[in-house]
């Protein structure tokens, strides 16, 4: 299955698909349109022995379109698991980052962010470092920077209550904290969250971050303690997220998707959404506009 979700004002579409199958001696079928509203997304059920070898050949022609895609098997396409990175995935922003900003260090902190993101530096100590920076802030931060800077990225509460009322488990799994993963799980409907905790005393942060530090690794562990935990196998799930620190589980994962995620990541995905919402991600599944849980 071939789905192609573009955004408002996307422009014309141009690639010549069924040149681009018969490249590698695949066809398409049929094809069905799951939204022609403003989000257009359309499905092409496809005749193909080497997945990889379609993937690759549409790579070059859609990559430099204004569209999102996604090949993968017709059976198992909707999942039953959605393991969810949170900052600048599910959320809007890095919230280390903006906490930061309120001691007067966000721009020390973000470059540290951001070579940890793209791979550069080993995640745990980059965590350490960065939280050792905000020794003696007062934990009243944590909450201006809930209430003043997070938001949902669109589409995330569409996404989850979607999933949900479709019988699928969701979980929040962050590297960031559980003070804001608490927060963000209750707001877009996940169902369960794991993440840091930070140290404070008196009110105040010490500059530590609680033992063992939930990373790479540990994301990866969460999508297969949950995928065991409800008798499912990682075929039947889905993991997104932006940074090197998602990228276990989102190789591991039966679809694993690169979101607006840093080069490293985006080249090992199953997939790629950097142009449309996260509604994308439904439309990966299968689900038509129809069957989207809004508010």
């Amino acid at each position: 299955m071939l789905t192609i979700v573009a955004p408002p004002n996307a422009g014309a579409f141009s690639a010549n698909l069924r040149e681009l199958f018969a490249s590698v001696g695949a066809r398409g079928k049929e094809s069905r349109k799951l939204d022609a509203g403003a989000m257009a997304a359309t499905d092409v059920i496809l005749e193909a022995e080497d997945l990889a070898a379609v993937r690759a050949a549409l790579g070059p022609a859609l990559d430099g379109q204004s569209v999102d895609w996604c090949v993968q098997p017709l059976e198992g396409r909707r999942k039953r698991l959605l393991i969810a990175d949170m900052d600048s995935t599910i959320i809007n922003v890095e919230c280390l980052d903006e906490l930061a900003d309120f001691a007067g260090l966000k721009a020390e902190i973000s470059a540290i962010t951001e070579r940890a993101m793209r791979g550069e530096l080993p995640f745990e100590g980059a965590l350490r470092e960065r939280v050792a920076m905000l020794k003696g802030l007062p934990i009243s931060a944590l909450e201006e920077t809930y209430d003043q800077r997070v938001r949902l990225n669109p589409g995330a509460r569409t996404l989850v209550r979607t999933m949900v009322a479709n019988g699928a488990r969701c979980v929040l799994v962050s590297g960031g904290f559980n003070f804001f993963t608490v927060r963000v799980a209750a707001e877009a409907g996940f169902q369960a969250d794991r993440a840091n905790w930070l140290k404070s005393e008196k009110g105040h942060l010490t500059g530590e971050v609680g033992e063992p530090i939930l990373g790479r690794e540990a994301k990866l562990t969460a999508l297969k303690e949950e995928a065991a935990a409800h008798g499912l196998e990682l075929t039947q799930t889905i993991a997104i997220g932006d940074g090197a620190n998602d990228l276990a589980m989102i190789e591991a994962a039966g679809l694993g998707v690169a979101y607006r995620a840093k080069p490293i990541v985006a080249a090992q995905a199953h997939a790629r959404i950097d142009h449309c919402d996260l509604t994308a991600l439904l439309y990966f599944q299968g689900y038509e506009i129809g069957d989207f849980v809004t508010d």
